[in-house]
């Protein structure tokens, strides 16, 4: 599966379809296939946005709205330096746009070959957001900053998707 296949997975998760969600909760446990099945009763739009401005899905519903950057990898830890510090480079852009539009800012974290729920959930350090979203902004593991003050990413520590949906669907 390629970079624009996951997206269109997380996607088809936030906009509640049906078969997506039957392939993707086969091997996850009872609890987290019953979080992911709250979708259905409040689903997102979900647009694909195009170019690599560090945005690759915009997930809007009545009540909240998020940017979202998707990252997959066998191994377990993304460090925002490799790849010539492009990564960091559009975790600053997108930290800047989302701090200005007071809109807030998710990373999911796809790791590939793990059994159960393979997603896991991100935000960013950001100031200026309010209400719902400055609390859902407070629950959610932030990126975490190596001692060269780059961004790291550690599958570990994130919120399972299937828990950010069940917190988004109450």
């Amino acid at each position: 599966m390629g970079g624009s296949q996951y997206e269109r997975e997380l996607k088809n998760i936030l906009e509640g379809e049906e078969k997506t969600l039957v392939r993707i909760t086969k091997t996850c446990s009872a609890l987290e296939k019953n979080n992911y099945e709250q979708i259905f009763q409040k689903p997102f739009a979900v647009i694909r946005a195009a170019g690599s401005l560090g945005v690759d899905l915009v997930a809007v519903r009545g009540d909240v709205s998020f940017l979202m950057e998707i990252k997959t990898s066998v191994g377990d830890t993304l460090h925002f330096s490799s790849i010539g510090g492009k990564l960091q480079q559009q975790a600053d852009v997108m930290a800047k746009l989302c701090e200005k539009t007071k809109t807030l800012p998710i990373y999911a974290f796809r790791l590939k070959n793990h059994r159960g729920d393979s997603w896991k959930i991100f935000s960013l350090d950001i100031d200026g957001l309010e209400g719902r979203l400055k609390v859902l902004h407070r629950r959610i593991p932030k990126l975490e900053s190596s001692k060269n003050g780059n961004y790291v990413m550690r599958w570990e520590n994130g919120m399972p998707l299937s828990d950010f949906i069940c917190y988004l669907c109450r």
